[in-house]
């Protein structure tokens, strides 16, 4: 009887294991794609400059793909634009200020406001100390004392206005440069996808 019972269970074991190595791997992907559609649709020369590509007559993938590659050195080579290459580099805003700090350093700076101030001060003293009977002398030193004041404080203003002045030009050159960069390179961009955009609809693609 315990003989009996051995040989059952051995059995069963056996049954056990043999089930077990038939049966698929719990882990093993089930609907994971294709590595080569995987690559293809990664490799896209279409789809990487936000473009795609639809065949018109059956075209394999391998084909279109094919087809892609060649439409894009071609159009490479006929536009002389590289869509892969990066934009134009701009200034950093730290390079903008430092031109526009040197700018209004070397701005025109207006001389002698503080001389032409006393003389018109003096002048206009003497005339002043003369007329209220005064010594004129005196009339003139108060007067090219109260000129000089006024013309520095003229002439300050004015070189302050010419610096403020050249820094908003500086700037303003500043951001036409980067606006004719950028308009320049997606004139470029455009010029690449017309190539792109004939060279596969001669070969059977609608391409958008």
């Amino acid at each position: 009887m315990v003989k009996h019972l051995v040989t059952i269970m051995l059995l069963s074991l056996c049954c056990t294991t043999a089930l077990l190595a038939q049966s698929p791997p719990a882990s093993s992907p089930t609907s994971a794609p294709p590595a080569t559609q995987q690559s293809q649709a990664v490799s896209s020369p279409a789809q990487s400059i936000g473009m795609f590509a639809y065949p018109k007559k059956q075209q394999t993938a391998d084909q279109q793909l094919k087809d892609e590659n060649e439409c894009f050195a071609s159009a490479k080579q006929q536009s002389g634009i590289d869509p892969q290459a990066p934009p134009p580099a701009t200034k950093t805003e730290e390079q903008k200020k430092a031109e526009q700090q040197a700018a209004a350093d070397n701005a025109k700076q207006a001389k002698g406001g503080r001389v032409r101030g006393a003389a018109r001060g003096a002048a206009g003293g003497a005339a002043i100390g003369a007329i209220a009977d005064d010594e004129a002398g005196k009339g003139a030193g108060a007067g090219a004392a109260a000129g000089t004041m006024v013309g520095g404080a003229k002439q300050r203003q004015a070189n302050k206005a010419a610096k403020q002045q050249a820094a908003q030009a500086t700037a303003q050159q500043q951001q036409q440069q980067e606006a004719q960069a950028k308009a320049a390179h997606q004139q470029g961009i455009d010029a690449f996808k017309r190539a792109f955009s004939a060279c596969l609809d001669a070969r059977g693609y609608s391409i958008k």
